[in-house]
């Protein structure tokens, strides 16, 4: 997820109730609603504006793949920021979880991950928050994202990947052209990429239409496919009313979106 409003001043890393959302997958570990320490381990970039930050946390609860989580900086004099970020790596035992974070012009907390975080810093994590948009590996899964609406999905991928599931997934994901894509080196037979203004010779260019959801839709495994949208206001709206148009049942259409 990018950021949210900024607040007007910056802050930097220095960390120092329980909740629950209605009718969403709950967490029952006491830890999902406390502030966890997390160090960061490691960053890795993935394009010019996006880079994945590693982080330690040793009280984490476990997440389900397309939750997220609350990160929290604290400045020196007491000030905090805090943001929600969407989870970028599968479920595991390693003590550690990913975020991939766009570089947001005027974002304090992009802006201090991007250009002031180094290894051995320290933030607060409170999560996993929302069930809402998590995804078991129970069912066929149809993934649709833009920008670094991708990074919950890839959550998805990764998992799918990691224990071998059988079940169906698909991916499709929009960006302006190849620079922009972000884990373009991970991306499998799993994934069609759309790119919108600049594409390799012989790709097409242009929006996610019809004609990229045909082919999926067409499969249609037993049970159908869950949906899962994720990107910006607009580009939420328009992938959905295109899944609708083709077909897919409304309840069966699950949206995450941000700015």
């Amino acid at each position: 997820m990018t950021d949210l409003v900024p607040a007007p001043a910056r802050a930097s890393a220095h960390p120092a109730t329980r909740f629950a959302v209605p009718g969403r997958i709950a967490v029952d570990a006491p830890q999902a609603g406390e502030w966890q320490p997390a160090t960061l381990s490691a960053i890795r970039r993935e394009t010019d504006r996006a880079a994945t930050f590693r982080l330690a946390v040793p009280g984490w609860p476990g997440h389900l793949p397309g939750q997220h989580l609350m990160l929290r900086l604290t400045a020196e004099d007491g000030y905090t920021a805090q943001r929600h970020y969407s989870i970028a790596s599968a479920p595991d035992d390693s003590g550690h979880i990913e975020l991939t974070l766009d570089h947001v012009e005027g974002g304090e907390v992009s802006g201090w991950f991007h250009t002031e975080a180094r290894p051995g810093d320290r933030v607060e994590v409170r999560g996993p928050v929302s069930g809402f948009f998590a995804w078991p590996g129970d069912r066929p899964a149809l993934l649709i994202g833009a920008g670094s609406g991708v990074v919950p999905l890839m959550s998805m991928v990764r998992h799918h990947r990691a224990r071998g599931l059988d079940v169906p997934l698909r991916l499709l994901v929009s960006a302006r052209g190849p620079e922009e894509l972000i884990y373009a080196r991970e991306y499998g037979p799993e994934t069609t990429p759309v790119f919108t203004r600049r594409a390799p010779r012989g790709t097409p260019v242009g929006r996610l239409g019809a004609a990229h959801l045909e082919p999926v839709l067409a499969e249609r495994p037993p049970g159908g496919w869950e949906a899962y949208v994720c990107g910006s206001n607009g580009f939420a709206e328009h992938a959905s009313r295109l899944l609708v148009a083709a077909g897919q049942p409304v309840d069966r259409i699950r949206i995450e979106r941000f700015g």
